[in-house]
């Protein structure tokens, strides 16, 4: 990032905004050439700011920006998708805070990864447009973890390397896959989460097929039950710590049965 110029442009999309002074704002934006970025937006909050509707969370935009010491600032942007399902939709907005908080939790900062700024900026038309929204977010982890390589192994035993052939199975977070029946005894017990048949068939077609095929998946019920806390108790495991808006969502469901 050294030898960027004084004044660069970039498409982004604004994953965290928190204001700061009486006007400002200090945003995180995913960008596809520069990864994560923490900018400045100045006068933002104020009532005249021509800035203030395009730097939204979850917004789509091209912004225009200024090197400083420590952070760099916003001088222009320009809205490119609102995606505007999400706004008029708690449950929607709440599924698309998750995702951006999953990508500002593990992201690094100015490492450029132009595969997780598709897959974030797809997700978020995806929910968008969503009938099934817990597959898209199922869906969304399943890449997340392969882009981020923390890609769960299906096939084989983490232990012993032999293929998977029968039950009972088991999902070890700290080796990163299944443990097939002859390997479990070697394991603590806590180490091991014991997974069906029809949840690991789920995560393996989510691994191999683009969206397009994967959403014939039918998750209703007890499997998609299974595969959220699967999924997401992987996740706490490997960002060792919890995902926050995991808590909205639970909430909402409880209260609306979304």
């Amino acid at each position: 990032m050294s030898d960027l110029p004084r004044i660069y442009k970039t498409e982004a999309i604004v994953i965290q905004q928190k204001e700061i002074g009486e006007a400002d704002r200090l945003l995180s934006l995913y960008t596809p050439s520069f990864g994560k970025l923490k900018v400045v937006a100045k006068g933002v909050r104020r009532t005249k700011s021509k800035m203030g509707g395009h730097l939204e969370v979850l917004n789509q935009c091209t912004v225009l920006l200024a090197r400083g010491q420590s952070l760099d600032n916003v001088s222009q942007a320009q809205l490119l998708e609102p995606f505007l399902p999400l706004r008029d939709d708690l449950w929607r907005l709440s599924c698309g805070l998750y995702v951006a908080e999953m990508i500002e939790r593990f992201a690094a900062e100015r490492q450029a990864n132009m595969d997780l700024y598709q897959l974030l900026q797809q997700t978020l038309h995806r929910i968008a447009a969503a009938r099934k929204g817990d597959l898209v977010l199922r869906f969304f982890e399943m890449r997340f973890l392969d882009i981020m390589g923390y890609r769960p192994q299906l096939d084989r035993c983490v232990r012993c390397e032999e293929a998977i052939k029968a039950a009972p199975l088991a999902f070890s977070h700290a080796s990163g896959g299944l443990v097939c029946a002859g390997c479990q005894g070697s394991l603590p017990a806590g180490q091991l989460k014991p997974v069906s048949v029809n949840a690991v068939k789920s995560l393996r077609f989510m691994q191999d097929n683009p969206f397009e095929t994967a959403v014939r998946l039918n998750l209703n019920g007890e499997l998609a039950s299974e595969l959220e806390y699967l999924l997401r108790s992987f996740l706490f495991y490997v960002l060792e710590n919890q995902i926050r808006s995991t808590e909205w969502l639970d909430r909402l469901r409880r209260g609306t049965g979304g």
